[in-house]
């Protein structure tokens, strides 16, 4: 194929312990999945039908890179999140199925421009300003479903500069993988190489320039990145 110009470069994960890397089709991302987070965001609780957004693959921060902080925000906001990555996809995927479809998982930043998507709320824009802006998603190596198994309990935390700042625990979401799974795939077709950050425990909050993020989802991994 002759094309125009050279393509941008692949965006991949490393995957633990292998020589190989997990090229990223698409990043879809799940909102208010933990209840205390929505009622610290104003949302209600209950179990509503989940809701989606979209993050780009060239948002990935790998290797515990860092994280600019975007000059166009003044209330940048951490999210720490359990990351699905699929080896399948398809259409109409039963729930019962699902988790077929995962062959890794890992440990995400959903960094958020916070002022900028109240803004996006206030006049019932997308939110994609303030989700998928560049480096928006610092991400760790990937391990393996046949190392780790599918964790549906277990910790989940965010430290900023040593402070922990997120506390949670898998078994709190209220969308579990298969659900979302299979939700999505009534909305889209999935691929080999989609990931799916899961939603966010309560504490988000603030970070500025010099914080150092440290957090972790038991039994799965940890992510790393400094603010600059």
């Amino acid at each position: 194929m002759n094309f125009f110009f050279p393509p941008q470069p692949q965006p991949y994960l490393r995957i633990a312990g292998e020589t190989s890397v997990y090229p990223v089709h698409r990043i879809y991302c799940v909102g208010r999945n933990y209840a205390a987070h929505a009622m610290e965001m104003g949302g209600d609780p209950d179990r509503e039908a989940p809701f989606f957004f979209a993050k780009s693959p060239d948002n990935l921060v790998i290797d515990g890179g860092d994280f600019p902080y975007p000059a166009c925000s003044e209330d940048v906001h951490h999210e720490i999140e359990l990351v699905v990555a699929l080896t399948q996809g398809g259409r109409g995927i039963p729930r019962e199925n699902a988790l077929n479809c995962v062959g890794f998982y890992g440990v995400g930043l959903d960094m958020t421009l916070r002022d900028l998507q109240a803004e996006c709320k206030k006049h019932g824009r997308p939110w994609e300003i303030a989700k998928a802006f560049d480096r928006s998603a610092p991400c760790s190596n990937l391990r393996a479903v046949s190392e780790i198994g599918h964790p549906a309990a277990g910790a989940i935390w965010l430290d900023v500069n040593g402070a922990r700042r997120q506390t949670g625990d898998l078994n709190q979401m209220i969308w579990k993988v298969p659900e979302i799974i299979a939700c999505l795939s009534e909305l889209f077709e999935l691929f080999p190489g989609d990931l799916i950050m899961t939603g966010t425990p309560s504490g988000v909050g603030a970070v500025r320039r010099g914080d150092r993020l440290h957090g972790s989802v038991e039994g799965v991994g940890e992510v790393r990145t400094k603010v600059v």
